[in-house]
Protein backbone atom coordinates (compact mmCIF):
# COMPACT_ATOMS: atom_id res chain seq x y z
CA UNK A 1 0.00 0.00 0.00
CA UNK A 2 1.62 3.42 -0.89
CA UNK A 3 2.59 5.65 1.97
CA UNK A 4 -0.16 8.47 2.96
CA UNK A 5 1.67 11.46 3.16
CA UNK A 6 1.92 13.70 6.31
CA UNK A 7 -0.82 16.11 6.83
CA UNK A 8 1.94 18.39 8.13
CA UNK A 9 3.59 18.50 4.48
CA UNK A 10 0.43 20.43 3.61
CA UNK A 11 -0.05 18.59 0.41
CA UNK A 12 2.97 20.02 -1.26
CA UNK A 13 1.39 24.06 -0.43
CA UNK A 14 3.44 26.90 0.63
CA UNK A 15 1.77 28.09 3.91
CA UNK A 16 0.98 31.46 1.67
CA UNK A 17 -0.80 28.71 -0.98
CA UNK A 18 -2.10 27.16 2.10
CA UNK A 19 -3.45 30.00 3.37
CA UNK A 20 -4.94 31.51 -0.26
CA UNK A 21 -6.90 28.49 -0.88
CA UNK A 22 -8.36 28.01 2.64
CA UNK A 23 -9.39 31.92 2.34
CA UNK A 24 -11.00 31.11 -0.91
CA UNK A 25 -13.03 28.08 0.51
CA UNK A 26 -14.33 30.10 3.45
CA UNK A 27 -16.07 32.47 1.27
CA UNK A 28 -17.32 29.53 -1.38
CA UNK A 29 -18.43 27.77 1.85
CA UNK A 30 -20.57 30.07 3.03
CA UNK A 31 -18.53 29.52 6.69
CA UNK A 32 -19.48 32.25 8.47
CA UNK A 33 -23.26 31.59 8.07
CA UNK A 34 -22.58 28.03 8.80
CA UNK A 35 -21.07 29.34 11.69
CA UNK A 36 -23.87 31.39 12.82
CA UNK A 37 -26.01 28.22 12.34
CA UNK A 38 -23.84 26.44 14.80
CA UNK A 39 -23.72 29.22 17.47
CA UNK A 40 -28.01 28.96 17.55
CA UNK A 41 -27.30 25.53 18.05
CA UNK A 42 -25.05 26.08 20.70
CA UNK A 43 -27.28 28.26 22.80
CA UNK A 44 -29.69 25.51 22.76
CA UNK A 45 -27.30 23.15 24.12
CA UNK A 46 -25.23 25.64 26.42
CA UNK A 47 -27.92 25.63 29.31
CA UNK A 48 -28.66 22.39 28.95
CA UNK A 49 -25.06 21.51 29.36
CA UNK A 50 -24.53 22.94 32.15
CA UNK A 51 -27.58 22.31 33.63
CA UNK A 52 -26.43 19.03 33.25
CA UNK A 53 -22.52 19.43 34.32
CA UNK A 54 -23.86 21.88 37.62
CA UNK A 55 -26.37 19.08 38.90
CA UNK A 56 -23.62 15.99 38.21
CA UNK A 57 -20.49 18.23 40.17
CA UNK A 58 -22.69 19.29 42.97
CA UNK A 59 -23.46 16.04 44.31
CA UNK A 60 -19.79 15.78 44.57
CA UNK A 61 -18.79 16.45 48.33
CA UNK A 62 -15.80 18.54 46.85
CA UNK A 63 -15.24 22.18 48.87
CA UNK A 64 -15.14 25.33 46.40
CA UNK A 65 -15.70 23.12 43.45
CA UNK A 66 -17.98 25.84 41.91
CA UNK A 67 -16.44 29.01 43.04
CA UNK A 68 -13.41 27.38 41.04
CA UNK A 69 -15.62 26.86 38.11
CA UNK A 70 -16.97 30.49 38.33
CA UNK A 71 -13.31 31.27 38.53
CA UNK A 72 -12.32 29.77 35.31
CA UNK A 73 -16.09 31.18 33.66
CA UNK A 74 -14.79 34.70 34.64
CA UNK A 75 -11.27 34.19 32.84
CA UNK A 76 -12.53 32.57 29.84
CA UNK A 77 -15.48 34.88 28.85
CA UNK A 78 -15.90 38.51 28.06
CA UNK A 79 -16.81 40.06 31.70
CA UNK A 80 -20.44 40.29 30.87
CA UNK A 81 -20.96 36.96 29.19
CA UNK A 82 -19.23 35.91 31.95
CA UNK A 83 -21.79 37.35 34.38
CA UNK A 84 -24.78 35.73 32.36
CA UNK A 85 -23.26 32.49 32.34
CA UNK A 86 -22.64 32.49 36.31
CA UNK A 87 -25.91 34.05 37.26
CA UNK A 88 -27.49 31.08 35.09
CA UNK A 89 -25.20 28.29 37.03
CA UNK A 90 -25.66 30.45 40.34
CA UNK A 91 -29.53 29.79 39.47
CA UNK A 92 -29.53 26.23 38.69
CA UNK A 93 -27.22 25.12 41.23
CA UNK A 94 -29.57 25.53 44.17
CA UNK A 95 -32.22 23.39 42.28
CA UNK A 96 -29.53 20.55 41.91
CA UNK A 97 -31.59 17.04 42.51
CA UNK A 98 -31.38 13.59 40.94
CA UNK A 99 -34.52 14.58 38.67
CA UNK A 100 -32.84 17.93 37.48
CA UNK A 101 -29.88 15.68 36.79
CA UNK A 102 -31.78 13.10 34.71
CA UNK A 103 -33.40 16.08 32.87
CA UNK A 104 -30.25 18.11 32.23
CA UNK A 105 -28.66 14.63 31.03
CA UNK A 106 -31.89 14.16 28.22
CA UNK A 107 -31.86 17.52 27.21
CA UNK A 108 -27.69 18.45 27.11
CA UNK A 109 -27.66 15.34 24.80
CA UNK A 110 -30.88 15.85 22.69
CA UNK A 111 -29.61 19.82 22.04
CA UNK A 112 -26.01 19.15 21.60
CA UNK A 113 -26.37 16.27 19.13
CA UNK A 114 -28.84 18.50 16.98
CA UNK A 115 -25.30 21.08 17.29
CA UNK A 116 -23.23 18.14 16.12
CA UNK A 117 -25.74 17.19 13.19
CA UNK A 118 -25.41 21.01 11.72
CA UNK A 119 -21.33 20.51 12.27
CA UNK A 120 -21.37 17.39 9.90
CA UNK A 121 -23.60 19.04 7.42
CA UNK A 122 -20.83 21.66 7.44
CA UNK A 123 -18.08 19.29 7.40
CA UNK A 124 -19.29 17.42 4.59
CA UNK A 125 -19.20 21.05 2.55
CA UNK A 126 -16.10 21.29 3.56
CA UNK A 127 -15.18 18.44 1.85
CA UNK A 128 -17.31 18.69 -1.07
CA UNK A 129 -18.87 15.98 -0.74
CA UNK A 130 -22.55 14.83 -0.29
CA UNK A 131 -23.68 12.87 2.69
CA UNK A 132 -25.44 9.86 1.23
CA UNK A 133 -25.86 8.51 4.99
CA UNK A 134 -29.01 7.46 6.29
CA UNK A 135 -30.46 9.88 8.56
CA UNK A 136 -30.15 7.52 11.64
CA UNK A 137 -27.06 7.00 11.14
CA UNK A 138 -25.82 10.45 10.76
CA UNK A 139 -28.19 10.91 14.27
CA UNK A 140 -25.97 8.21 15.69
CA UNK A 141 -22.88 9.72 14.77
CA UNK A 142 -23.97 13.03 16.32
CA UNK A 143 -24.69 11.54 19.53
CA UNK A 144 -21.77 9.25 19.85
CA UNK A 145 -19.43 12.83 18.76
CA UNK A 146 -21.68 14.97 21.49
CA UNK A 147 -21.07 12.13 24.23
CA UNK A 148 -17.44 11.77 23.70
CA UNK A 149 -16.69 15.67 22.69
CA UNK A 150 -18.21 16.46 26.30
CA UNK A 151 -16.39 14.01 27.81
CA UNK A 152 -13.13 14.84 26.88
CA UNK A 153 -14.33 18.32 28.00
CA UNK A 154 -15.23 17.26 31.12
CA UNK A 155 -11.83 15.49 31.22
CA UNK A 156 -9.97 18.98 30.61
CA UNK A 157 -12.37 20.91 32.97
CA UNK A 158 -11.39 17.83 35.80
CA UNK A 159 -7.32 18.50 35.38
CA UNK A 160 -8.17 22.89 35.10
CA UNK A 161 -9.65 22.32 38.67
CA UNK A 162 -7.91 19.29 40.10
CA UNK A 163 -4.55 19.45 38.29
CA UNK A 164 -3.09 21.18 41.16
CA UNK A 165 -4.66 19.30 44.02
CA UNK A 166 -4.06 15.52 42.02
CA UNK A 167 0.12 16.81 41.75
CA UNK A 168 -0.21 17.31 45.36
CA UNK A 169 -1.35 13.95 45.93
CA UNK A 170 0.69 11.79 43.84
CA UNK A 171 3.63 13.78 45.43
CA UNK A 172 2.51 12.91 48.59
CA UNK A 173 1.89 9.01 48.20
CA UNK A 174 4.97 8.59 46.04
CA UNK A 175 7.04 10.89 48.09
CA UNK A 176 8.37 13.21 45.47
CA UNK A 177 9.65 16.64 46.02
CA UNK A 178 8.28 20.37 44.88
CA UNK A 179 9.99 19.76 41.84
CA UNK A 180 7.54 17.51 40.52
CA UNK A 181 4.90 19.86 41.28
CA UNK A 182 5.87 22.66 39.67
CA UNK A 183 6.95 19.64 36.25
CA UNK A 184 2.92 18.55 36.82
CA UNK A 185 1.34 22.23 36.70
CA UNK A 186 2.74 22.06 33.63
CA UNK A 187 1.91 18.97 32.36
CA UNK A 188 -1.70 19.01 33.41
CA UNK A 189 -1.99 22.12 31.07
CA UNK A 190 -0.43 20.49 28.15
CA UNK A 191 -2.92 17.69 28.94
CA UNK A 192 -6.09 19.88 29.07
CA UNK A 193 -4.87 21.27 25.78
CA UNK A 194 -4.85 18.09 24.50
CA UNK A 195 -7.84 16.78 25.59
CA UNK A 196 -9.65 19.60 23.64
CA UNK A 197 -7.40 18.84 20.63
CA UNK A 198 -8.41 15.27 21.11
CA UNK A 199 -11.72 15.79 20.78
CA UNK A 200 -11.53 18.05 17.75
CA UNK A 201 -9.46 15.57 16.32
CA UNK A 202 -12.31 13.07 16.92
CA UNK A 203 -15.07 15.65 14.95
CA UNK A 204 -12.95 16.11 12.09
CA UNK A 205 -12.25 12.11 11.57
CA UNK A 206 -16.12 10.95 12.13
CA UNK A 207 -17.98 13.84 11.13
CA UNK A 208 -18.02 14.14 7.30
CA UNK A 209 -19.29 11.49 5.15
CA UNK A 210 -15.87 10.74 3.81
CA UNK A 211 -12.86 7.96 4.52
CA UNK A 212 -10.22 9.23 6.71
CA UNK A 213 -7.00 8.38 8.60
CA UNK A 214 -6.98 8.87 12.24
CA UNK A 215 -4.68 11.29 12.96
CA UNK A 216 -3.81 12.84 16.88
CA UNK A 217 -2.79 15.85 15.64
CA UNK A 218 -3.60 17.52 12.25
CA UNK A 219 -2.84 20.97 11.29
CA UNK A 220 -6.41 21.80 11.49
CA UNK A 221 -7.67 21.29 14.99
CA UNK A 222 -4.08 22.69 16.01
CA UNK A 223 -4.80 25.62 13.92
CA UNK A 224 -7.98 25.82 15.69
CA UNK A 225 -7.23 25.50 18.72
CA UNK A 226 -4.89 28.18 18.76
CA UNK A 227 -7.23 30.26 17.20
CA UNK A 228 -10.15 29.71 19.83
CA UNK A 229 -7.67 30.45 22.40
CA UNK A 230 -6.22 33.68 20.64
CA UNK A 231 -10.12 34.68 19.75
CA UNK A 232 -11.30 34.23 23.67
CA UNK A 233 -8.78 35.84 24.92
CA UNK A 234 -8.73 38.91 22.36
CA UNK A 235 -12.19 39.42 23.09
CA UNK A 236 -11.98 39.55 26.79
CA UNK A 237 -8.86 42.05 25.76
CA UNK A 238 -11.10 44.31 23.72
CA UNK A 239 -14.37 44.23 25.78
CA UNK A 240 -12.89 44.70 29.12
CA UNK A 241 -10.43 47.81 27.98
CA UNK A 242 -11.84 49.30 24.86
CA UNK A 243 -15.98 48.24 24.27
CA UNK A 244 -18.77 48.26 26.65
CA UNK A 245 -21.71 46.50 25.31
CA UNK A 246 -23.51 47.08 28.45
CA UNK A 247 -23.57 50.38 27.87
CA UNK A 248 -24.64 50.07 24.56
CA UNK A 249 -27.43 46.67 24.79
CA UNK A 250 -28.50 47.08 28.53
CA UNK A 251 -28.70 43.85 30.29
CA UNK A 252 -28.64 41.90 27.04
CA UNK A 253 -25.19 42.60 26.27
CA UNK A 254 -24.12 39.63 28.18
CA UNK A 255 -26.30 37.29 25.88
CA UNK A 256 -25.03 39.40 22.45
CA UNK A 257 -21.57 38.47 23.91
CA UNK A 258 -21.87 35.03 24.43
CA UNK A 259 -23.66 34.59 21.59
CA UNK A 260 -20.70 36.35 19.64
CA UNK A 261 -17.99 34.46 21.69
CA UNK A 262 -19.78 31.05 20.45
CA UNK A 263 -20.08 32.37 16.82
CA UNK A 264 -16.24 32.79 16.75
CA UNK A 265 -15.82 29.48 18.60
CA UNK A 266 -17.91 27.80 15.44
CA UNK A 267 -16.03 30.05 12.75
CA UNK A 268 -12.45 28.38 13.98
CA UNK A 269 -14.03 24.96 14.25
CA UNK A 270 -15.18 24.99 10.44
CA UNK A 271 -11.84 26.91 9.23
CA UNK A 272 -9.96 24.12 10.75
CA UNK A 273 -11.98 21.76 8.74
CA UNK A 274 -11.16 23.83 5.33
CA UNK A 275 -7.50 23.76 6.39
CA UNK A 276 -7.75 19.71 6.38
CA UNK A 277 -9.77 19.32 3.40
CA UNK A 278 -7.67 21.67 1.54
CA UNK A 279 -4.24 20.04 2.30
CA UNK A 280 -5.97 16.78 1.39
CA UNK A 281 -7.12 17.96 -2.00
CA UNK A 282 -3.56 19.70 -2.46
CA UNK A 283 -2.14 15.86 -1.91
CA UNK A 284 -4.43 14.29 -4.40
CA UNK A 285 -3.44 17.29 -7.15
CA UNK A 286 -0.22 16.61 -6.76
CA UNK A 287 -0.63 12.93 -7.39
CA UNK A 288 -1.03 11.27 -3.96
CA UNK A 289 -2.93 7.99 -4.12
CA UNK A 290 -4.16 8.06 -0.85
CA UNK A 291 -5.53 11.22 -0.80
CA UNK A 292 -9.30 12.41 -1.88
CA UNK A 293 -9.85 14.75 -4.46
CA UNK A 294 -12.64 17.34 -3.99
CA UNK A 295 -15.75 15.51 -3.96
CA UNK A 296 -14.57 12.03 -3.52
CA UNK A 297 -15.14 9.84 -0.54
CA UNK A 298 -12.58 7.22 -1.18
CA UNK A 299 -8.63 7.73 -1.65
CA UNK A 300 -7.93 5.88 -5.02
CA UNK A 301 -5.75 3.64 -2.95
CA UNK A 302 -8.87 2.75 -0.54
CA UNK A 303 -10.96 2.27 -3.29
CA UNK A 304 -12.37 -1.98 -2.51
CA UNK A 305 -12.36 -4.11 -5.83
CA UNK A 306 -9.89 -1.84 -7.88
CA UNK A 307 -6.02 -2.02 -8.57
CA UNK A 308 -5.28 0.71 -10.53
CA UNK A 309 -5.54 4.58 -10.21
CA UNK A 310 -7.85 6.32 -12.63
CA UNK A 311 -7.02 9.74 -11.24
CA UNK A 312 -5.48 12.00 -13.76
CA UNK A 313 -1.95 13.85 -12.31
CA UNK A 314 -1.29 16.95 -13.67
Amino acid sequence: MAARPSPWNLGGLTVRELARRVLSEISADEVTDRAAALAYYFVFALFPTLLFLTALLGMFPLPGLMDRLFQYIDSALPPDAASVTRKTLDEIQRYAHGGLLSAGALGALWASSNGMASMIAALDVAYDVQDTRPWWKRRLIALALTVGFAFFILAGLVLLVFGAQIGAVVADRLGLGSAFTAVWNAVSIALVAGCVGFGLALIYYLAPDAKQQWRWVTPGSAVALVLWLGLSFGLRIYVTHFANYSATYGSIGGVILLILWLYLTGVVLLVGAEINAEIEHAAAEHGAATAKAPGEKEAPADRAGTGTDERRVA
